[in-house]
């Protein structure tokens, strides 16, 4: 009997929640990602709790039991309850009746192994009780403990499922899967040959998974294994894998905490945001990467045009691009860049230039011109400087 230990089981909060689902005789137990993480010894995000009892039940225990609850996606099984602040997501035990690849549509279970059944991989469809007890209906426990990321049944019915779990399976594999052992060759095969699915899932959706993929400590062999069967080239076009290994190796030397923007980099795209739909601020931190590195700026100069996260990042990728080795000073570079302030204004140039595109233009010329003294020219040497001369 495998039992998992884990300070949030033992919480006053979690235990009022199973109280409050198990009174009346009804089953809770965690399920996912808590389970196996628990299990592995790695920290855990999300308590998600399958149950028998049917949403309103669950509603109705919760009342009585006095926490609060939220209808999170009630038509499809799920409420949140929340016990002393922390939620819990609360799904009824569910079978698919019907998917198109994006969503299914579901019916309530009372079949812990039905609800099992409808899961991604074996290492996702452990369940343990509130006791801390572990239920493997799909013995996915030795998939776990050999960390061999394997579909449910047949791969290719899971994918057609939900064709996203096609970048899940080369996600979970780089953050749990053993890099010696590689990865599942009928999984593989089935995501090779059920890529075109990937068509039918959002730019956003997509995002998500690769975030989290190059947040991985060593994605490159999963990315290495998605541009090997094409993948990699259907869901980012012009991506190249071959700095990403490079990369990871010098973030390991300089010891410094991955960052998935750096990764995406130094994959030598620039159309991130059609692919995987960046927000604002991530998009200007892809882009000031791309045109440091397009422009081939110094690290100071990249950290005074684009921020000192932008420089460093850029730094490591030029590096791993090129494979050459990382400047000894790039810390050091990227704060001096950053720190740097222009010392002329448009209001130092009015006495020789109206206001308007001359000005503007002066402006930036001056500008390049102290970018060029590495930042040395003072105020008085700039303004010495003939602005036709430096135009």
């Amino acid at each position: 009997m495998t039992v998992i230990k884990a300070e949030w089981l033992d919480t006053t909060a979690t235990k009022a929640v199973c109280r409050a689902l198990t009174a009346g005789g009804h089953h809770a137990y965690f399920v996912g990602g808590c389970v196996r993480n628990a299990l592995m010894g790695a920290p855990i995000s999300d308590l998600d709790i399958a149950t028998n009892a049917e949403p309103a039940t669950v509603l109705a225990l919760s009342k009585a039991a006095g926490l609060k609850t939220i209808p999170t996606g009630i038509d499809h099984g799920t409420v949140t309850i929340v016990s002393d602040h922390v939620p819990y997501e609360v799904t009824t035990f569910r079978r698919d009746v019907s998917t198109d690849g994006r969503r299914a549509t579901v019916a309530f279970s009372t079949d812990l192994a039905e609800d099992a059944a409808r899961r991604d991989f074996t290492m996702n469809a452990l369940y343990a009780a509130p006791d801390g007890t572990v239920t493997d209906p799909l013995d996915g426990l030795p998939d776990l403990l050999a960390r061999r990321v394997r579909f449910i049944g047949e791969p290719d019915a899971r994918i057609r499922e939900d064709y996203l779990r096609i970048l899940r399976f080369f996600r979970f594999h780089a953050i749990y899967g053993d890099p010696e052992n590689g990865l599942d060759a009928d999984g593989l095969a089935a995501c090779a040959g059920l890529a075109e699915g990937l068509e039918q899932i959002s730019a956003e959706r997509i995002g998500t998974e690769f975030r989290k993929l190059l947040s991985a400590i060593d994605p490159a062999p999963s990315v290495a294994a998605m541009a090997a069967t094409g993948i990699l080239m259907r869901v980012l076009p012009g991506a190249d894998h071959k700095a990403l290994a490079p990369l990871v190796h010098l973030e390991a030397t300089a010891d410094i905490l991955p960052d998935w923007r750096r990764r995406l980099g130094a994959l030598g795209m620039s159309n991130w945001q059609d692919a995987l739909r960046l927000s604002k601020a991530e998009q200007r931190h892809m882009d000031g990467i791309h045109l440091s590195l397009g422009n081939d700026l110094p690290i100071a100069v990249a950290a005074y045009k684009y921020g000192p996260e932008v420089a460093r990042n850029s730094a490591f990728c030029r590096a791993a691009m090129a494979e050459i080795p990382l400047a000894q000073n790039w810390a050091v570079e990227a704060e001096r860049g950053a720190k740097q302030t222009f010392p002329i204004r448009a209001a130092d140039l009015s006495g020789r230039l109206s206001p308007g595109p001359a000005l503007g233009t002066a402006l930036k010329a001056l500008e390049r011109t102290w970018i060029a003294s590495d930042f040395c020219l003072t105020k008085s040497e700039l303004l010495a400087i003939d602005t036709d001369t430096a135009l």
